[in-house]
């Protein structure tokens, strides 16, 4: 007997499918909270029946709490976790002294100061933050999560690419294996091992289901179900290296076991000590007398706990290491292929990049399905995650994309942006693989003995490259190429045009331009930096950019200058006139649609869609009224009134001191720019107050007139 359902849908998100370990790619919860955000009709398949329970920390680094704050999740998880601030923060290497022990060589912080709001990065367990994702799921009905289901087949119809409101990919699901308790070392249940008995009770059903997309999304991890349907592959190599993992409670009288350590022995390996939650420590430890056999793989049985704590313990002499209460362990093996034995807990760990990262623009892969790297990089969520808690990708792929799929699938953004999912994470990706080949070599080799010694690391060299990780591994260094979603600067269009490159075929669009001067201490394409701004109106102090919500929304930063001149004043105005003289049905148009009815010709009854203006400027606050604003910059709800948290000021607050924001965003306190951020917090364009014509050559670029679509249906 089959049982078989059949629905339409905008967007099916594949989770991780890993056996035995229990993982998530975070990923596809990204993916899911901006689908939530955007009223994109979406679907989550889950192979697992229940959400993490054990075996996975994850280390958040800032630029993931900004987002996270983005998508309003960030305050549990910044209570919860294990803050890496006053002590670790303070990054501690270890060199071995003339005797073989090991001597404190320097510290440093964990976190470039003053980066972001967020002072440090944090660690808590995965089923955690995972626990914070869902729950903020659930208050959304825009996203379904089924579990206990697994695709079985998938298909795209090749003659609906071009149609927009089509569903040209067809998923057959069926159900996962039934799962049964494993016991966990620490005696625990793990709810995540797989029995491939059948119950005398199970009904002798079959259960299929039959679901229609427009787009697809696959964060299934290193072993892609959706890759290999694709033929897909991944590519890169790098040398062999074995490491075990332990999550303890330490017994020791190491100094430093609550900072984040790297420690380098003379002749017994690599540790990395990283603080948990709870009293608990990560162990990542180079297991340097395992090695390979002929095939490739090493002997799995000849690795226990004690294997890796003595491992551990010959490292950290003097000091002694034991522990009693052991959460988790693991072994991984960094190498150029991946594998994994999820019975016996080990996994071996490629640096690799796949060679596509969509089919047609319509079946996506993100996370781990499209690069992996190993641990030492960066930390947990963000950068990749698999086998034995690899990092995440700076800024998860998903998040990247995911707003992009949303606007797309609401017919609010043409299709052609889906392209600058892989022009503009491809490079970061490769960037990302080189620097971790490097790293990792650096990790797994031993100090030098002296200068003369030509196979050992330094470590003035390992302190430089650990820097230069705070900067990869904190997702701030991520910075997009000029693009259809990320405007030229003025200067290196010029360039192009003397150079006989770009604008010369007249039948293609001039290119859009931006003026990199106007705001000298932003950067094109990359994040958009906070500083602490006033509320005008009640002179809240705020970090601006938690007004940078995901919702899907473009944001027109407009720096109006010192407003308490006549001619400033007049110029903001001016800006506003002309953005509502625009079209409706332009981007532009619909700027204007949340102001008071009836002032200066603005209706209140229609839906912006595509952008809001928020307003920083530098005038005395005591010397402007908010009403002296045009009504563009104080939008009117017939039911809610005023919202009086769209314009902001520059100067000094009552308790928090002066943010100072002009001078950090590199801004003239007079004359004051616009800037466009993208809805992924990235710079996109950047003009004068008076150059609403190049404003809105930006958004015509990519924004569509079509009618806006949306939503589910079932088909039986």
């Amino acid at each position: 007997m089959v049982e078989l359902k059949k629905s339409e849908l905008d967007v099916c998100l594949e989770a991780e499918m890993a056996d035995g370990l229990i993982e998530r790619e975070v990923d596809v919860l990204i993916a899911a909270l901006w689908m939530a955000r955007c009223g994109v009709k979406t679907i989550v398949i889950d192979k697992r029946d229940e959400n993490v329970r054990a075996g996975q920390a994850d280390g958040i680094q800032c630029r993931s709490l900004e987002i996270f704050d983005s998508f309003d999740i960030v305050e549990q998880i910044w209570k919860e976790s294990c803050h890496m601030a006053e002590v670790v923060c303070q990054g501690c290497i270890q060199n071995p002294d003339s005797d073989g022990l090991i001597r404190r060589a320097s510290r440093m912080s964990n976190t470039i100061p003053g980066i972001s709001r967020f002072p440090c990065g944090v660690v808590l367990a995965q089923h955690r933050i995972e626990a914070v994702f869902l729950e903020s799921l659930r208050q959304n009905p825009n996203v379904k999560i089924q579990r206990n289901v697994v695709p079985i087949g998938i298909e795209l119809d090749s003659e609906q690419l071009e149609e927009h409101r089509s569903h040209p990919i067809m998923i057959k699901l069926g159900r996962a294996e039934r799962q049964c308790p494993e016991k966990f070392t620490n005696g625990t249940e793990n709810k995540t091992a797989h029995s491939h008995e059948k119950k005398d009770n199970e009904p002798n059903q079959i259960w299929e289901e039959i679901i229609r997309a427009k787009y697809v999304i696959g964060c299934d991890g290193a072993h892609s179900w959706t890759r290999g349907q694709l033929g897909f592959r991944m590519e890169g190599e790098q040398t062999e290296h074995i490491w075990g993992v332990l999550d303890i409670i330490p017994l020791t009288d190491f100094p430093d076991i609550r900072s984040r350590c790297a420690i380098h022995s003379a002749e017994s390996g690599t540790i990395m000590i990283i603080p948990r939650e709870d009293r608990l420590v990560r162990i990542y430890c180079q297991l340097s007398t395992i090695t390979p056999g002929s095939d490739g793989r090493f002997d799995r049985s000849r690795i226990t706990p004690d294997t890796i704590l003595e491992a551990a313990q010959k490292i950290l002499r003097p000091y002694k290491l034991d522990y009693q209460y052991r959460d988790w362990w693991t072994v991984y093996q960094v190498g150029p292929k991946e594998q994994e034995n999820p019975v016996n807990r080990t996994y071996r760990i490629g640096q690799r990049v796949g060679n596509h990262f969509s089919a047609h623009e319509r079946i996506f892969l993100a996370g781990d399905a499209i690069h992996t790297h190993s641990p030492k990089a960066g930390q947990g969520m963000n950068v990749s995650m698999q086998g034995a808690q690899r990092n995440r990708l700076q800024i998860p792929h998903a998040y990247n994309l995911g707003w992009k799929l949303a606007l797309v699938a609401k017919g609010i953004a043409n299709p052609s942006i889906l392209k600058t999912y892989e022009t503009e994470r491809r490079g970061v990706a490769q960037e990302l693989i080189a620097f971790d080949q490097k790293f990792s070599k650096l990790w797994s080799s031993r100090p030098t003995k002296d200068t003369a010694d030509p196979n050992g690391v330094s470590m003035a060299e390992f302190e430089k490259a650990f820097v230069q990780q705070q900067l990869f591994s904190s997702g701030f260094g991520v910075c997009y190429s000029p693009g259809i979603l990320t405007a030229k600067d003025s200067s290196a269009a010029m360039s192009d045009m003397r150079n006989g490159h770009g604008g010369e075929d007249p039948r293609k669009p001039i290119p859009t331009v931006s003026h990199q001067h106007l705001a000298t201490k932003i950067i094109l394409g990359m994040r958009f930096p906070s500083f602490k701004v006033i509320n005008h109106c009640d002179a809240r102090s705020w970090h601006f950019a938690k007004w940078l919500k995901a919702d899907g929304l473009f944001h027109v930063v407009l720096f109006a200058g010192d407003v308490s001149q006549p001619a400033q004043m007049e110029r903001v105005h001016t800006f506003a006139r002309e953005v509502i003289a625009r079209p409706r049905t332009s981007a532009l148009g619909h700027l204007s649609c949340t102001s008071h009815p009836g002032d200066e010709g603005e209706p209140s009854n229609c839906k912006n869609d595509v952008a809001q203006i928020l307003t920083i400027h530098s005038a005395p606050r005591q010397q402007v009224e908010f009403h002296d604003f045009p009504p563009l910059l104080r939008p009117f709800d017939e039911e809610l009134g005023y919202d009086y948290n769209r314009i902001f000021v520059d100067e000094e607050s009552y308790y928090e001191g002066h943010g100072h924001a002009y001078e950090g965003y590199g801004v003239d306190r007079t004359k004051g720019c616009v800037i466009v951020v993208r809805p992924d917090q990235h710079v996109a364009w950047i003009g004068e107050l008076e150059d609403v014509q190049g404003l809105e050559a930006y958004f015509a670029a990519f924004y569509t007139t079509a009618p806006k679509v949306s939503g589910d249906r079932d088909l039986d």
